[in-house]
């Protein structure tokens, strides 16, 4: 019960750091929206450019994240040689990375279709080469037990982005439409997009430099044997990486050669803008996975070890189903963080929160193939799923556009999560509390189409109904959990 606590507490600050820090970034989606209309398909450069990043940034890792935890936690290994280790080797192939990005440019650029704005493919190269090397120093923080100087690290970058964003894409523009030879010295209005990647590196740069501390205190020796049997445990979680990251987003990657039109560049823009919406799932997931790694590797050589993982599985699906029906609920008011000629692209936001939702079962699933070292079963359940999404974006996005790209993501997410679940039974069984579960999923299934079938002919009324939808959620959760019961014993402890 000790571990669920720190667990808990844990997951409470790195939630807290991915909802408030997404809430604030979410502060870009309204400003890009209402200053990138849809049909210049500004936006949907920017969803493509960040596909491609989230993507290669799981290749530069190639899984050392989990890697580390791994081995730093194993008995006989020296965690500092981990660390070390671990660093150095990220950091080399970002370095190779972004030099063979440089020497292709001229020809990678156009084939990517940014021949005219061939900046934008070597800035983010640059930025995600960075962001890889400091996902090992976050993942030293957490191996360390320090949430709150990761929570300052990664408000630190989104703080000072928001504010150059605002000051790029407000403020800049007004002041050069009354004093433009001034202002033209700092600020060209024929960049356009292209400060939302500028500044992204800028940003990225000076975070980098917060890190001088934890970078100081590597010892930078390579253990060669260590980083064999590092890589020999990481590997599928590579494969593993790709295929799960391709789960999210090879839609956004393919969509603009399955229709390269400019049309469908804007298609694009409004589906990544109603994702964002949607994003409250992925928050919430990488919250709880950033607590979630350190406490199940930590936790492996103990005897509840398997009961622990069974309750934080139907917790983690009591908060996502609440999150669920409150973006449901409340959709009416969140669709203003978006353009107002994006607001066509909301129908796929519950069809996105639900394939988030399995991908969090999934993560929490494919624990099983961690603990007893065989990894390489995630990269087939991972490459399965990716299949059948990538499948249904090239049969059905030139017919129904990116409600193929969404509901291909829920099939493949569905597909990954239910083979990880019978495999698992055989290799590593755990007794989950799936009657608990399935009340919740079957209430949840219920509300969400009670919602969406009545319509009360206003956004006041329609928000309303819908809550009270919620707060029937929220008495069945309090009544089946005994919330109160167990606030009251907790009261009683204090004093």
């Amino acid at each position: 019960m000790a571990n669920l606590k720190s667990l808990a507490k844990d997951t409470v600050i790195y939630g807290m750091t991915g909802m408030v820090g997404r809430f604030l970034n979410y502060l870009l989606v309204p400003l890009y929206t209402a200053k990138i209309s849809a049909s210049s398909g500004g936006y949907g450069i920017i969803t493509n450019i960040y596909a491609y990043t989230a993507l290669i940034i799981i290749i530069l890792t190639f899984g050392m994240e989990t890697t580390f935890f791994r081995f730093a936690n194993k008995d006989g290994e020296n965690p500092k040689a981990v660390l070390s280790t671990s660093f150095i080797s990220v950091t080399a192939v970002s370095a190779i990375f972004v030099l063979l990005v440089l020497l292709s440019l001229p020809w990678l650029a156009p084939a990517m279709g940014y021949g005219a704005h061939p900046s934008y493919i070597w800035v983010m190269a640059v930025v995600v080469a960075l962001d890889a090397v400091q996902s090992i120093l976050y993942a030293y923080l957490r191996y360390q037990h320090k949430p709150l100087k990761f929570a300052t690290l990664k408000f630190s970058f989104i703080i000072l982005n928001i504010g150059l964003n605002l000051v790029y894409f407000l403020l800049l523009p007004w002041l050069y439409e009354k004093y433009p030879a001034a202002i033209g010295t700092i600020y060209d209005p024929n960049v356009g997009v292209g400060y939302a990647f500028y500044l992204n590196l800028v940003c990225t740069g000076l975070v980098t430099l917060l890190f001088w501390k934890e970078i100081k205190s590597i010892e930078f020796k390579l253990d060669r044997p260590l980083l064999k049997r590092m890589l020999e445990y990481t590997w599928p979680l590579l494969v593993l990486g790709v295929v799960g990251i391709l789960n999210q987003t090879a839609d956004k990657i393919l969509y603009p050669f399955i229709d390269d039109s400019a049309n469908g560049r804007a298609q694009l823009g409004i589906y990544g803008a109603a994702c964002k919406i949607a994003m409250i799932m992925a928050i919430i997931t990488n919250a709880f996975r950033w607590a979630y790694e350190p406490f199940v590797f930590g936790k492996s050589r103990d005897k509840d070890n398997r009961e622990a993982y069974a309750a934080a599985m139907k917790y983690f699906l009591i908060f996502t189903l609440l999150a669920f029906l409150m973006v449901v609920a409340w959709i009416d008011v969140l669709k203003y963080l978006i353009g107002r000629d994006y607001w066509e692209g909301l129908k796929v936001v519950p069809i996105v929160m639900a394939a988030e939702i399995m991908m969090g079962v999934y993560f929490n699933l494919s624990f099983w193939y961690k603990l007893v070292d065989k990894t390489i079963w995630g990269a087939w359940f991972s490459l399965i799923g990716c299949v059948v999404l990538v499948a249904i974006n090239f049969l059905f996005v030139p017919h129904f556009g990116y409600m193929a790209c969404a509901w291909g993501g829920f099939v493949g997410y569905g597909v990954a999560m239910v083979l990880c679940y019978i495999v698992g039974r055989k290799y590593y069984p755990i007794d989950y509390p799936l009657k608990e579960i399935g009340l919740y999923v079957g209430l949840t299934a219920v509300l969400y189409a009670a919602s969406v079938l009545v319509d009360w002919g206003g956004s006041f009324e329609n928000v309303t109904y819908r809550t009270l939808l919620l707060l029937v959620f929220v008495a069945v959760l309090v009544k089946k959990e005994h919330v109160m019961e167990k606030v009251i014993e907790f009261k009683r402890r204090r004093q």
